[in-house]
């Protein structure tokens, strides 16, 4: 599949928000178009995120993966959460994935950023099998947790 993935804009809104709608009903949330349109233009509007969208051959979103920047007091760098990655089920196992990620990291390169995390589920072995191919390192020395408020 011919594939191109480029940063999304608010224009791009009527097209992303739909994947991520998909992207909530895959993690069990119910469908709510208006509550995704309005969460990503709030990002957009505020500049909190970057949504990278990959596109097919024909101009359809197929993708999209969302970063979060934050930052390592540690390190003293930035660095970019990446929280979000989707594509839809038609255009698995065809290479969208793995171009949202190399585009991720080239995103964070040209920003400077000192790195790129994210996070799975235990089960999710393609994806783990994925990142790991491209040079993902999964973390042994720290244990998250969550606090839900």
């Amino acid at each position: 599949m011919s594939v191109t993935v480029r940063q999304a804009t608010i224009h791009d809104l009527d097209t992303v928000a739909p994947l991520f709608d998909a992207y909530r009903q895959f993690y069990q949330q119910p469908s709510d178009l208006p509550l995704a349109r309005r969460f990503l233009a709030e990002r957009f509007q505020h500049r909190e995120s970057v949504i990278l969208l990959a596109l097919d051959g024909q101009g359809q979103g197929v993708g999209f993966t969302q970063m979060y920047p934050l930052y390592s007091s540690v390190r003293a760098t930035r660095k970019y959460l990446l929280n979000d990655l989707f594509v839809v089920p038609s255009a698995r196992k065809l290479g969208v994935a793995r171009a949202l990620l190399e585009a991720a990291a080239a995103h964070g390169r040209a920003m400077g950023v000192s790195g790129l995390s994210l996070s799975t589920a235990h089960d999710n072995h393609p994806a783990q099998r994925l990142y790991e191919s491209m040079g993902w390192v999964r973390d042994e020395a720290f244990r998250e947790y969550s606090l839900t408020l």
